[in-house]
């Protein structure tokens, strides 16, 4: 079959499937006296495997670690199991990681109620005082610290992550 035959049996797009190709999770056909790529039942059938694995939010290269192992069916499981252990710790965080966000929003978001003009703005207020390093209501339920002389500081929340502390 051709890559749009394959793309259209796998529900997918060939750039994705070229994607694929280039990534190293779906092999290369062979191609055809005319420069035709020909993909095989073997084609759909890893294409579908890799694209179900991306349903469930499974990594490029935890399919290359999980391709592996189906290479060798004879391995024990264990490598599989734990590869989806630390996917789901990984689920678990992502998910804490959007509550403390939500309550941020929320807290940013309460922060302005009633009409007011831009200038009045208790939403962008809070946004500029975060920016200049002041306590904003997003970030005012962070952990405080007493420092030695006395003074609070607040944690900062980490600006790789763009998520803060709650």
């Amino acid at each position: 079959m051709k890559i749009g035959e394959l793309a259209t049996r796998a529900g997918c797009d060939t750039p994705t499937i070229r994607f694929y190709e280039r990534e190293g999770v779906l092999d290369e056909p062979p191609r055809t006296e005319s420069g035709y790529r020909h993909y095989t039942q073997q084609h759909l059938d890893r294409l579908n495997f890799v694209l179900h694995c991306r349903s469930v939010g499974i990594t490029l290269a935890e399919i290359k670690t999980l391709q592996r192992y189906q290479a060798d069916p004879r391995l024990a499981c264990e490598g599989v199991n734990a590869l989806l252990d630390e996917h789901i710790a990984r689920i678990h965080q992502q998910i804490e990681a959007m509550h403390r966000l939500e309550k941020q929003l929320t807290a940013l978001r309460s922060s302005c109620h009633d009409t007011h003009t831009v200038e009045e703005c208790g939403i962008l207020q809070n946004l500029m005082a975060g920016a200049e390093e002041r306590v904003c209501a997003c970030h005012a339920a962070e952990t405080a610290v007493v420092a030695a002389d006395g003074a609070t500081a607040v944690l900062a929340e980490t600006r790789e992550t763009g998520v803060g502390v709650a």
